[in-house]
């Protein structure tokens, strides 16, 4: 089950980071355990990222979080690792969808990955739609999620959520 409220350390890159910088492709076929996996999170960005994450941590990143291949496996390792936001000016879309759909929010800020600096603590209200950086004060909105993902979101993602809701008809 994913928290609708949201609070960690700040973990920030640039634009275009990839699924290969995410979760390279050398590690795809070799290692098939998710959280053998994330040992290597972010490791084409920052081989040592995966050894400071603390659990609830948020990253933040520019434009295009996500580019590249649809691969599944880097939303996986991110919330594996640890990661319990990314918020991002814009992402590929497919990264965007894979993210909500295994329960890790996805958010877009046009601001706020330019005003939150790597290591301040950051608040992420996701009903609310509202991004704070606790360290500076500064708050933020964001594109707000429709009902329906943020009850997937409540449910830790789409499987779990059909499992909850068998009868859940799709509603705007």
């Amino acid at each position: 089950m994913t928290e609708l409220r949201l609070q960690g350390k700040a973990w920030k890159y640039g634009d275009n980071i990839s699924t290969d910088l995410i979760i390279p492709g050398k590690y795809k076929f070799r290692i098939t355990d998710i959280a053998e996996l994330a040992k290597h999170a972010m490791e084409g960005a920052d081989p040592t990222l995966p050894q400071k994450i603390k659990p609830g941590d948020v990253l933040v990143a520019g434009k295009n979080f996500g580019c590249g291949s649809s691969r599944e496996h880097a939303p996986l390792v991110l919330k594996r690792a640890g990661i319990s936001a990314v918020i991002a000016k814009s992402y590929a879309r497919i990264f965007q969808r894979n993210a909500i759909n295994i329960g890790l929010p996805a958010l877009e800020s046009p601001e706020a990955p330019d005003k939150i600096n790597q290591g301040d603590q950051v608040e992420v209200d996701l009903e609310e739609g509202t991004i704070t950086d606790l360290t500076s004060g500064a708050r933020f909105e964001t594109k707000p999620l429709p009902n329906f993902l943020l009850q997937i979101l409540r449910d830790g993602g789409l499987v779990e959520h059909f499992k909850k809701h068998k009868d859940f008809k799709w509603e705007m």
